[in-house]
């Protein structure tokens, strides 16, 4: 498919974004290049660094790394054995280097990156330190990567905040060759369905704990990712879709032939970009069309509200300014997709086999959906990743997917869309900018105007719910969750209750500084609201009682008060919140510096950072 036949809409966002981006990626652009090396990295050394560098290695690899000839390859990992999502990246340490041994060269584990489970910490202070632990992961690649001893490398991870840290710690690295390595996820279990509706018997109080817990772990039951359409699944869907992974590597079950035969390919695959010249590094890859092209899927599958804050973070490590501007003229003009949990009924694995991230590509490229002559890991070109990988023989083979949905009712095509724009909105008004999932909301359910009711914290709403003072049409407001506040939690703990109020028939919707979840349902929210209130956002100015619109139709977020009467109006106190235990007071400084939600949330430079007066004006 040739250039010109690009939807006008993908056109022009990329040209606009690489406008406003051309002096940044050029800066970037000359750094990286100005490091790429012809020989391994480790050739400069001194004798004394060396040795430091192989002192823990025998046999051949030893003597590979001493002599200077074999490229280097990093492997960094998320690996834990808590989390079911990384309890499989256990064994593919080894598999890479025995895989990179056989391809002439050599790999070793330069460092492990912490990996944190929202869905362990939800409701729990530990969740202040998630959105965080980003940056923290991105601190420690670059710490990993910081040795000089490698000539390409290997990025383990798959879940919320995982991997674009790794992306933007290996960004930083920008020169190197760098593949992303998916585990996979688990096996389907309890329907996705059953298991909210369970959580929202628990809330009112009709389903024991003993319920709620066996129906969670027969949801959550083996290693591997969970099978909702979240931000981890985003994640790799988006990554795969940027070119970062092997050709249909992102669904493949953990434990299988198949997945092993993938990694061992990965670690042979870094050794050979590493000594070719011309392999395109990461920096490369990650240009403004592969970054409209992550944008795209996750706007065609309904993918996480998350992403509004990490791609921003993740381009901008690559000296690229992407707003969310960017996110809401492309919303309007892709065409929604998938229909996977919760914007439908099935999970992860039924969209693989309805046809998956294979058919999917196949569909917006035909459609000039997405720009086809980016460079990927796998070669140049997106074309590559309409092919999926099979074991012929015990041999990784890659052929044709199906080019059409094998299930109309998880995959569908351009020409017959669950929806004609895609599953995100960005709603602006005089309470600031927000962003609203709607893909999962009932086109009935996505305008509500209703009295507000206003709490600081998640406790307060619980025990309003559990009182009965919320069983009205009611705009829930729960501020003083953003960045700066208390590290922007996920308040998807509230959705249940939530629920249970639409559920009566009440027109309910929820306003928040913080986040939701990438399983953000059927509760129409306007989240991660910027500027948030404890930076004097006008989301302090609200009362109770006040009428607040918020309709994902229109693409409005507002407080119908006189413009003179809300400007004369004192922001309420932020309620004292305690910023200690659970390691919140190792991230003080984070919050004090973190930036807008619009702009990433992130505590790095960016093409676009403004001051904290600005921010607070803006």
């Amino acid at each position: 498919m040739s250039q010109a036949s690009l939807h006008p809409v993908i056109r022009r966002v990329t040209d606009r974004i690489a406008e406003r981006s051309a002096t940044s990626r050029r800066e970037y652009l000359e750094r990286i290049r100005g490091a790429k090396r012809t020989e391994p990295a480790r050739a400069d050394m001194a004798c004394s660094n060396l040795a430091h560098g192989f002192a823990a290695i025998n046999g051949t690899d030893r003597e590979s790394v001493k002599g200077l000839v074999r490229p280097g390859v990093a492997i960094v990992s998320a690996y834990n054995d808590m989390l079911s999502a990384h309890k499989p990246y256990a064994e593919f340490p080894e598999w890479i280097k025995e895989a990179a041994r056989g391809a002439g060269g050599v790999a070793q584990f330069a460092g492990g990156v912490p990996a944190m489970c929202d869905g362990i910490t939800q409701g729990r202070t530990g969740m202040e330190l998630s959105m965080f632990s980003r940056e923290v992961i991105a601190m420690a690649t670059g710490v990993a990567l910081s040795h000089e001893m490698f000539d390409s490398a290997l990025l383990l991870g798959i879940c919320d905040k995982i991997v674009p840290g790794l992306l933007m710690g290996g960004l930083s690295f920008g020169h190197l060759p760098i593949t992303l390595v998916p585990a996979g996820p688990m096996p389907s279990g309890l329907p996705n369905s059953e298991k909210s509706r369970i959580r929202q018997l628990f809330a009112e109080g009709k389903a024991t704990r003993e319920d709620l817990l066996e129906a969670e772990a027969a949801s959550y039951h083996s290693p591997g990712t969970c099978t909702f359409y979240g931000t981890a699944n985003s994640n790799q869907l988006v990554v795969e879709t940027m070119g970062l992974h092997l050709p249909g590597a992102t669904f493949v079950h953990p434990g299988t032939p198949l997945r092993k035969a993938l990694t061992e390919e990965a670690g042979r695959q870094a050794v050979r970009a590493a000594k070719d010249e011309n392999a395109p590094s990461i920096g490369e890859i990650v240009d403004e069309r592969a970054v409209v092209n992550g944008v795209v899927a996750l706007l065609a599958t309904g993918g996480s509200t998350n992403h509004t804050m990490h791609l921003p973070a993740v381009a901008a490590a690559a000296g690229i300014e992407l707003t969310w501007d960017d996110f809401a003229e492309l919303s309007a003009a892709v065409p929604l997709l998938g229909s996977v949990y919760p914007n439908g009924s099935a999970d992860i694995n039924h969209f693989t086999a309805a046809g998956g991230v294979q058919t999917l590509i196949s569909e917006l490229l035909d459609a000039g959906m997405l720009h086809p002559d980016v460079q990927t890991v796998a070669g140049p070109g997106l074309d590559r990743y309409r092919q999926q990988p099979f074991l012929e023989d015990g041999e990784l083979v890659w052929r044709d997917a199906p080019r059409e949905s094998l299930d109309t009712d998880v995959l569908r095509s351009v020409s017959s869309p669950f929806d004609d724009e895609g599953g995100l909105r960005v709603l602006d008004g005089n309470l600031g900018r927000s962003v609203s999932k709607v893909s999962a909301v009932k086109p009935e359910h996505r305008s509500v105007t209703a009295q507000a009711r206003v709490f600081d914290t998640q406790e307060e709403f619980k025990a309003a719910f559990q009182a009965d003072e919320l069983n009205k049409d009611v705009v829930v407001v729960v501020r003083n969750q953003g960045p700066r506040a208390n590290g922007m939690p996920e308040l998807h703990g509230l959705s249940p209750s939530l629920g249970v109020l639409q559920d009566r028939g009440h027109q309910v919707a929820l306003v928040t500084d913080g986040r939701m979840s990438g399983a953000s349902g059927k509760i129409p929210s306007a989240i991660q609201v910027t500027p948030e209130a404890s930076a004097g956002g006008p989301l302090g100015k609200v009362r109770d009682g006040d009428v607040l619109r918020v309709d994902g139709e229109q693409g409005t977020l507002e407080v119908l008060v006189p413009d003179d009467e809300l400007g004369s109006r004192e922001p309420a106190a932020p309620a004292a919140t305690q910023q200690f235990g659970t390691g919140r007071e190792l991230f003080a400084t984070f919050r004090q510096a973190v930036g807008r939600a619009d702009r990433g949330a992130s505590v790095f430079p960016s093409p676009e950072r403004q001051t904290s007066s600005e921010e607070v004006s803006a």
